[in-house]
């Protein structure tokens, strides 16, 4: 067969494996990792004392807590290693290594960020476990909305991490983190620059149109507190259907593809000379 028939697909797909578990185990002797880890336990055990200050809303501040733990951290992790784990094979020159064996700089990419979602889906889970332990401690189960909620909240961070890994296929991990945290901060607010800039001047609107239009929409994935479709959702109460979920997950997903694709044409690009 051909190098671009089926043999050819399984041979870049079984590099790419190998990249992403290579990933993975250099991801996890990241100690920062697990100091992240170690704030967000203790983010939910504080969730415990603030909801036995309130009145009779221990759940729905655990539920809270917890939930932003998961977004914040979570975004700042996938930060974190999109913009170091791929600029760390370029400072210490281990690329050239890499690039000089049977494997594609698109293989490469896509392997440090297979394996970044790994690491970013076991972290998300550990957070999660760690909400749902404090939401069962307060006597609340475990409801169909806060599912969904972290489903939404595990696709925005894997969004948030090719966001990084683009910006650091071509710059450095300082302009990196700037980048990705700007983008992630206004894809949050994109709904509030919408309605802040009606009254403007028609340039301002243009300007802001056409920079949202080139941003994610994170905050589709932390509808909690939004109106949607008219309507007010809440965690603790109503909240969106499976239906929304799908549709901001292929939102994720679209932009996850079209991020790592220019990713590669740019890492292919990139002199290492």
């Amino acid at each position: 067969m051909t190098a671009g028939g089926p043999s050819g697909l399984a041979l870049s797909l079984g590099r790419i494996w190998a990249i992403a578990l290579n990933t993975f185990r250099e991801a996890a002797r990241i100690r920062v990792l697990y100091g992240i880890l170690v704030v967000v336990v203790g983010a939910n055990v504080l969730a415990l004392v603030l909801g036995q200050m309130s009145f009779r809303e221990e759940a729905r501040v655990a539920r809270d807590v917890g939930l932003a733990s998961i977004s914040l951290f979570g975004s700042l992790t996938a930060m974190f290693l999109g913009v170091f784990l791929l600029y760390t094979e370029v400072q210490r020159r281990t690329i050239h290594a890499i690039v000089s064996k049977p494997i594609e700089r698109w293989e490469f990419v896509v392997g440090k960020y297979a394996g970044m979602a790994l690491v970013l889906t076991v972290l998300v889970g550990l957070f999660s476990v760690a909400m749902i332990g404090m939401v069962t401690v307060q006597g609340a189960g475990i409801s169909v909305a806060m599912i969904q909620a972290i489903v939404l909240a595990w696709i925005e961070v894997l969004t948030v991490a090719a966001v990084a890994i683009f910006f650091s296929s071509f710059s450095t991990p300082f302009l990196s983190g700037i980048f990705a945290l700007a983008i992630w901060l206004i894809g949050r607010v994109t709904p509030e620059i919408e309605d802040a800039t009606v009254a403007a001047s028609s340039w301002i609107r243009w300007t802001a149109k056409i920079a949202l239009e080139i941003v994610p929409d994170i905050h589709l994935f932390s509808p909690s507190g939004r109106v949607v479709d008219g309507a007010t959702v809440s965690v603790h109460a109503e909240f969106v259907s499976w239906s929304y979920v799908g549709i901001a997950s292929l939102h994720g997903l679209g932009w996850i593809a079209g991020l790592l694709a220019i990713a590669c044409v740019l890492f292919h690009r990139r002199d290492f000379v």
